[in-house]
């Protein structure tokens, strides 16, 4: 359901998904810019929240930089055991997003792990568990990584002030950063000194927003931002778009793809038997028929005649995966 927001929350919701200026009092750097009082900006983030409009607000983190691989996963789970198995999926500590989807293959998850055979061994024991093949997509190249919903576009676009694809070398981090980046993965409070709680051990606030932009220096940290609820802000209409390119052209393709106001995901995955659609795209709009118009013209100024399209039937589980650093 959208809900009707003030002029003053819908900037609230992008600045908050841009990310927390690094500081000793973000939400009064925040202010400024939105030409208000630190004091109405809380406020005005904690109704967002109650509402649930803001999900959370936390540390988004680049798993790569953490030795993580992820890879999406795409099932056809017969509807008799479509419960049980939605369920078994979801509850791995290592699923982040798990959807049903309008589509033959109608669950879709994606997993973390930190090789290849480790992703391999748990899809192997779903496998055996339930009967079912579990297809296995990894990421080959990645044009876009950056979920920010424009909430003044009332389900129009996507912020477009796109972010650097994450590095993929892993870092080296010392026990003050782990324990920094312990704490940061969970949902913040809304207060006027927000990282006061990350103050312990003899770190004090300057040495927190050190720590903090270190990491962020390092690409472990993308951001201490909102997560939002798209929904809540006229984004209903969510599809997975699929498509098959020629690897001669999936490059510049995919740059293309991921310049699209509507995409806020973009890679090149791999295939599986069956399914030779190599160029992924997550779409939203206002509408399904706002979304097939883009692709359309999409598709045909690209001269893409394979593609896929999977609409988000239900959303099965959206959770960060906790990193563990001790």
């Amino acid at each position: 359901m959208t809900l009707r927001l003030t002029k003053l929350q819908k900037q609230l919701c992008n600045a908050l998904q841009n990310g927390l200026p690094i500081c000793s009092r973000p939400f009064a750097e925040i202010a400024k810019d939105l030409n208000t009082s630190e004091e109405e900006v809380l406020q005005q983030t904690r109704k967002l929240k109650s509402a649930g409009v803001i999900r959370r607000i936390s540390a988004l983190l680049n798993y790569r930089s953490l030795g993580m691989i992820s890879t999406l996963v795409a099932a056809n789970v017969p509807q008799k055991k479509l419960k049980s198995v939605a369920e078994a999926v979801s509850s791995l500590e290592n699923v982040s997003h798990n959807y049903l989807r309008t589509h033959y293959y109608n669950l879709w998850f994606t997993l973390q792990a930190q090789s290849a055979g480790q992703i391999d061994s748990i899809l192997a024991d779903l496998s055996g568990r339930f009967g079912i093949d579990f297809h296995n997509l990894p990421t080959k190249r990645v044009f876009k990584l950056d979920v920010r919903f424009d909430a003044e576009s009332d389900g129009e676009a996507l912020l477009q002030n796109v972010e650097e694809v994450p590095k993929g070398e892993v870092v080296e981090l010392d026990e003050n950063q782990k324990l920094v980046l312990s704490k940061l993965q969970s949902d913040l409070d809304i207060t006027e000194e927000v990282f006061a709680f990350l103050c312990s051990e003899g770190l004090e606030i300057p040495d927190v927003v050190k720590v903090i932009t270190e990491l962020t220096n390092k690409g472990i940290i993308r951001r201490i931002a909102a997560v939002v609820d798209h929904r809540k802000l006229g984004f209903v209409a969510n599809v997975l778009f699929a498509a098959e390119v020629s690897q001669s052209q999936v490059i510049k393709v995919g740059k293309r793809l991921a310049r699209l106001a509507i995409v806020s995901h973009c890679y090149e995955r791999k295939t599986f038997e069956g399914w030779p659609y190599n160029l992924f795209a997550m779409m939203h709009g206002k509408n399904m028929s706002r979304i097939q118009r883009v692709i359309n013209q999409f598709t045909e100024d690209e001269g893409i005649e394979s593609f896929q399209l999977l609409p988000t039937a239900a959303e099965l589980k959206k959770q960060p995966i906790k990193h563990k650093f001790f």
